[in-house]
C-alpha cells in the first residue's frame, strides 16, 4: 500500500520539474529559492546562467522552529539583505510547495521589503 506521505512528495516533485521548465534566473533577474523542512525555512538566490548560489539564508539562524509569524519576519529580514546587496527584482520559485501559509508569508514579506516579483 502506498503511503500518503510518500504520495505528497511525489506530487510537490512533478509540481517542482513542472515549474523548473518555465524559471531560470539570470544575472539582473536571479532566481529566489524558498524550501521549507518540517523546521525551518531556507531561501537562496541563485543565477542560472553562472550557476551558482548568489545568498542563501535559513530561519535556523532565529533559534526557533518557523512558523507563519516567523517566516514574515524572515521575508522582511532577507528583502533588506537582498536591497544592501543592490538586487531589485528576483524570479520567485517556490519549489513545488503550494503558494499558502509559510511560503506565502515569506513572498509577502519580501515584497513589502521593496523586492519584486
Amino acid at each position: 500500500m502506498i503511503d500518503k506521505i510518500e504520495i505528497k512528495k511525489e506530487r510537490r516533485i512533478r509540481r517542482r520539474f513542472r515549474s523548473k521548465k518555465k524559471i531560470t534566473g539570470t544575472e539582473s533577474r536571479p532566481r529566489l529559492v524558498v524550501y521549507r523542512s518540517n523546521l525551518y525555512l531556507y531561501a537562496q538566490i541563485v543565477d542560472d546562467t553562472k550557476g551558482f548560489t548568489i545568498l542563501g539564508y535559513s530561519t535556523k539562524k532565529l533559534g526557533r522552529p518557523c512558523n507563519v509569524k516567523i517566516a514574515e519576519k524572515f521575508g522582511e529580514e532577507f528583502g533588506k539583505v537582498l536591497v544592501e546587496k543592490g538586487i531589485q527584482k528576483v524570479i520567485f520559485d517556490r519549489n513545488g510547495f503550494l503558494y499558502h501559509g509559510k511560503i506565502k508569508a515569506f513572498a509577502d514579506a519580501v515584497r513589502k521589503a521593496g523586492i519584486i516579483f
